[in-house]
């Protein structure tokens, strides 16, 4: 760095507010931290017979990811050693509070992206939660190696009931989950981290871009861009000022079946803080000169989306899937749709969905049981008891014509290919997901990937996804090529598909796969708010507070039979129902 470099960031530095100089200062800290873990505490497997390189990467659903293409997505951990142990102790209201014992750290993971976002994103869903949660796909509900016999039975009872295996033995400690009630009968998932002056709270309700009005199609993304637009006697601005001088971070985001918040602050400014979050759950705004900024920059951003074929590809995908459903409907809604969402509107979605019943909390920081009890009653305690959800019908697939075309003036097009796929907690979800990892969410590794791209130089990128929402399911998978390779291209993902359907993958694709997913569960548990994103996920999934030492078990007892039955009963290629965005060429509608 040069000298005038350097006093431009001395400057920059010191023109900051005190506590943004401790966040930069607390960020310089993480970094050397995590520096010191990769050095001293890389994951190493458990022992096995054949235990192989594993693969680039992976994508990893969990509610809510909609067609796009795979993007970079983190979640990660660490090491520990050990297989967890339970234990009881008193919590904040004289009851046995669960203690479970699991690997301090978890794995970084690509996911497939939302097909489109609004100001705070939408349309997406992981095997995690959002890290700004609307975004991932997942396993056994999402987005690793032994040998099976040695391990577990050969086939669990269910999905979820594979006894509990070794932790991968790290130099990273071991964290616990606490199920913490307050007084006022709130549960949530705390772990507690007290070496480090902050606090991360992760919480979820039922609901998403599924319970918008017809007519008003965009409200649930509207509402969560609209939370930190002023609350109480707080205007837009004054919020947002003060919500700097405390140095918060807080976000709202929607999928598709639920509606996410972030909050993340320092202990010295926790109940300050906190009151702000308890402004914007319970006293909103929603003032009309705020929520007109915002529609102009949801308008912009449709604008955006009509003009990129990945986002078009993914909606119009949606919408031919799911033809008359809420799932249909393009969750940042339509110029006309957006019009007609008024401040009463927000506050009606807010009101019917924001609600103690279908409310998850996770805490990790520097707080205890007792303190999280009365945190949680008085942000969360004044919200309705129950929410007044919009049933939602149970759907698959349903194409009127297996191809679709969007023309497009552009010189390549975006292909986006998907049908129906096994539910999370469909005794075949493990084995799928992993044949899947095999298929095209193993990145450079994937057989989709050797074939289209490094085999015949058709694409630079194309994969595979598994997408279990709450009321479908859906296996799909994208490719971007030049106009005249389009047809080569999904000629040979269908023979691909195909080909893993009739032979299954080989002893060593198997073996690499479980190898992978089991050895970078731990990457995903790195940081506190990664940590909170992950637990978050698990709790609104109903996985159990014992999923992280079961998760791994789960991967290892997936057979070669396992992976062929669930590769026949997921990848049915007649059923492909593929939209393309573009100008392909020699590409007719059979």
């Amino acid at each position: 760095m040069s000298m005038r470099d350097a006093k431009r960031l001395k400057e920059w530095i010191e023109a900051r507010s005190p506590a943004g100089r401790l966040w930069l200062f607390l960020g310089a800290v993480g970094v050397l931290l995590g520096g010191f873990s990769l050095i001293g505490g890389q994951p190493k497997p458990v022992p096995t017979p054949a235990v192989v390189a594993g693969v680039a990467s992976v994508s990893e659903p969990s509610g809510a990811v909609v067609a796009g293409q795979p993007a970079g997505g983190s979640t990660a951990a660490g090491p520990a050693d050990g297989i967890g142990s339970l234990s009881e102790r008193p919590g904040a209201t004289g009851k046995p509070v669960k203690t479970i014992t699991v690997p301090r750290s978890a794995a970084t993971e690509s996911t497939p992206p939302a097909a489109s976002a609004g100001v705070t994103g939408s349309d997406s869903g992981t095997d995690s939660v959002p890290s700004s949660p609307a975004t991932r796909i997942a396993e056994a509900p999402q987005p690793v190696n032994a040998p099976k016999d040695a391990i577990a039975p050969a086939k669990p009872a269910g999905p979820y009931q594979a006894a509990p295996t070794p932790a991968l033995k790290t130099a990273a400690t071991t964290m616990k989950i606490q199920d913490v009630k307050s007084p006022g009968g709130i549960s949530a998932w705390l772990v507690e981290e007290h070496s480090v002056p902050l606090l991360a709270i992760r919480f979820v309700f039922d609901g998403g871009s599924s319970q918008d009005p017809a007519g008003k199609e965009g409200l649930a993304n509207f509402i969560t861009a609209m939370m930190d637009e002023g609350a109480g006697e707080l205007d837009a601005t004054q919020f947002q000022e003060r919500m700097e001088e405390l140095a918060v971070r807080m976000s709202f985001e929607d999928a598709k079946d639920a509606l996410y918040g972030n909050f993340e602050t320092l202990t010295v400014n926790r109940d300050p803080a906190l009151e702000m979050l308890r402004m914007a759950l319970n006293k909103p705004r929603f003032d009309e000169a705020a929520a007109n900024r915002i529609r102009k920059q949801l308008l912009a951003n449709l604008a955006y989306a009509a003009k990129n074929p990945q986002q078009v590809a993914g909606k119009a995908w949606n919408e031919g899937a799911f033809p008359g459903h809420p799932y249909g409907r393009h969750a940042n809604g339509t110029a006309e749709s957006l019009a007609a969402i008024l401040p009463a509107d927000l506050e009606a979605f807010r009101k019917r969905t924001f609600a103690r019943d279908t409310l998850k909390v996770v805490a990790v920081g520097d707080i205890d049981a007792k303190t999280l009890g009365e945190i949680l009653d008085k942000v969360f305690g004044d919200l309705p008891a129950k929410a007044e959800l919009v049933p939602v019908p149970m759907t698959t697939p349903k194409p009127v014509e297996k191809l679709q075309i969007v023309e497009m003036d552009v010189p390549q097009s975006v292909v986006q290919f998907g049908m129906a796929g096994p539910a999370r907690k469909d005794d075949d979800f493990i084995p799928a997901f992993v044949m899947n990892q095999i298929l095209g969410g193993g990145g450079f590794a994937s057989r989709l990937t050797e074939e289209v791209r490094e085999k015949r130089g058709l694409a630079y990128s194309v994969y595979s996804y598994l997408q279990p929402l709450r009321y479908a399911a859906t296996f799909g998978g994208g490719v971007a090529t030049k106009n005249e390779a389009v047809k080569q291209s999904i000629d040979v993902i269908r023979a691909e598909l195909d080909r893993m359907a009739k032979d299954g993958p080989t002893e060593t694709e198997l073996a690499n796969a479980k190898s992978y997913l089991t050895g970078s569960f731990a990457l995903r548990f790195d940081t506190n708010a990664k940590i909170a994103s992950q637990l978050l996920w698990m709790l609104h999934e109903d996985m159990g507070i014992d999923y992280p030492i079961r998760r791994n078990a789960l991967i290892d007892a997936v057979t070669m039979d396992d992976v062929k039955r669930a590769a026949r009963r997921v990848l049915k290629v007649d059923d492909l129902f593929i939209t393309v965005v573009g100008k392909p060429q020699g590409l007719g509608k059979d």
